[in-house]
């Protein structure tokens, strides 16, 4: 492995993209669940939803600060390591950029100074107003950014021009590219499915340590049911995601499957990808499993890492690992989500420790998947930057290989510090908990009875 400019330049990239996207990851969901609790309350007047609100909004004025922060640190990387990447896709890529921030950016900036200011200075009506437009905001955002990525990953709408950049020829079919719909969905359902796992975790925190229990006990059981119903929603997206990459990246799939030869293939549940050997060891499969997964015929052919020459093959180890790390998570949360509406069903949830215990060692599990998932898409897209049009090797900057390892040296000490005190600073701030002016429970009701008539009927 040599370190050059090419290397340096991706791990930077790599370094700030991975501390950026768990920020909107989490900014996205939140976002929903304020506007879901301040309409509560508004319709119910009842405290525990204007608690949870109050509560969150801190968190999500944190994270989203971080996150824009973040954002615009990585953008500048386009013009000192990627230049050539610009030059060549500026036209393209350029504008849902900038609709990003037309359409979304502006329109969280707007609101987001009366969301977060203007509890006690507006009527509820522009207040509440204002959540949901923020919370529309994210979800613009997202799409924008999902559909210039799922070009990068399925090209279509554009043409070369004379001097060898390209531009766009139909920009209905570069925004709506075939792996837009999927991704976008997919993205989406990981943002509430991170949040919802944060808000459980800090629930069940909270009810451990017996603090605000009216409303841990309420947003407990509003992630619970998030957990629920997401969960198996977004196995279905990421299905179908794999499904529009089999059609269209077929390389991406072989590797992270851990397909080395065509055939019909089986489904791997575990191995050690050795590229060298070009074979996985120790590897445990169910045969055909592979083949219906992706084409639903269990003797069916496709193609395995020996149909594609070595040039053109991504790293298999890491998008391998990724892929099961994501999956893995991916299952664990259906399993969470069953479990705790089977509690809630028996009416045993508030006492549940062993589940409050397990919620709360899960709760940073949704960021986890969110990382594995992009490195699952982005390692499995190389060696393209463009998938089959341009090389990420052919995208870099003409820079020196110094001057990018200083660069990152110094985004990694200026992150150390200050991104670990924004994220010390949250985890304080969860482990406070929100404010109640509830009464508190009775001491000689049994662990398992909710807080109120109203937090039994939630």
């Amino acid at each position: 492995m040599e370190w050059d400019a090419l290397l340096l330049a991706r791990l930077q990239f790599a370094f700030t993209i991975g501390f950026h996207i768990i920020f909107p990851a989490f900014t996205i969901g939140l976002a929903s669940y304020l506007a879901v609790l301040e309409g509560l309350w508004l319709r119910t007047n009842r405290p525990v939803f204007r608690n949870l609100y109050l509560f969150w909004v801190k968190i999500f004025a944190l994270s989203f600060g971080m996150g824009v922060v973040s954002g615009v640190v990585m953008s500048y990387q386009f013009g000192t390591n990627w230049s050539v990447f610009a030059t060549q896709t500026g036209s393209v890529i350029g504008p849902l950029l900038g609709y990003e921030v037309l359409t979304a950016f502006f329109l969280e900036a707007s609101f987001l100074g009366i969301m977060l200011f203007g509890w006690k200075h507006v009527g509820p009506g522009l207040h509440f107003l204002s959540t949901c437009m923020v919370a529309i905001g994210t979800l613009i955002s997202a799409f924008w950014i999902l559909a210039a990525n799922s070009w990068m990953q399925t090209p279509q709408g554009f043409a070369f021009a004379a001097d060898g950049t390209m531009i766009a020829t139909d920009f209905v079919k570069v925004i709506f590219n075939p792996s837009l719909p999927s991704r976008f969905a997919h993205m989406v359902l990981a943002a509430y499915l991170t949040t919802a796992m944060a808000v459980a975790g800090a629930a069940a925190f909270a009810l451990l340590r017996k603090r605000a229990l009216p409303e841990s006990r309420m947003s407990l059981r509003m992630a619970v049911l998030m957990m629920a119903i997401v969960a198996p929603l977004q196995i279905v997206a990421g299905h179908e995601s794999g499904v529009v990459a089999h059609h269209h990246q077929p390389a991406k799939v072989a590797a992270l499957e851990g397909w080395w030869t065509s055939g019909p293939q089986p489904l791997i549940l575990f191995g050690w990808p050795d590229e060298t050997a070009g074979k996985n060891h120790l590897e445990v499969a169910i045969p055909g499993g592979g083949s219906w997964v992706n084409v639903g015929d269990p003797a069916a052919p496709l193609k395995g890492l020996d149909a594609f020459p070595e040039a053109d093959r991504p790293p298999v180890f890491i998008t391998f690992w990724a892929f099961r790390i994501m999956v893995a998570i991916g299952l664990a949360m259906v399993a969470l989500g069953v479990w705790g509406a089977v509690l809630w069903a028996m009416k045993r949830l508030d006492g549940a420790t062993l589940y409050h215990r397990a919620l709360v060692l899960a709760a940073p599990s949704g960021f986890i998947a969110v990382l594995a998932g992009w490195i699952t898409a982005e390692v499995g897209r190389q060696p393209y930057v463009v998938y089959g049009v341009l090389r990420t090797a052919d995208a870099v900057s003409p820079v020196a290989a110094g001057a990018v390892a200083t660069s990152l040296l110094m985004f990694i000490v200026v992150y150390a510090i200050v991104f670990s005190a924004g994220a010390l600073y949250i985890l304080r701030l969860v482990a406070k908990g929100p404010e109640t002016d509830e009464a508190p429970p009775r001491t000689d009701e049994p662990p398992g009875t909710p807080l109120g008539a109203g937090v039994q009927e939630a």
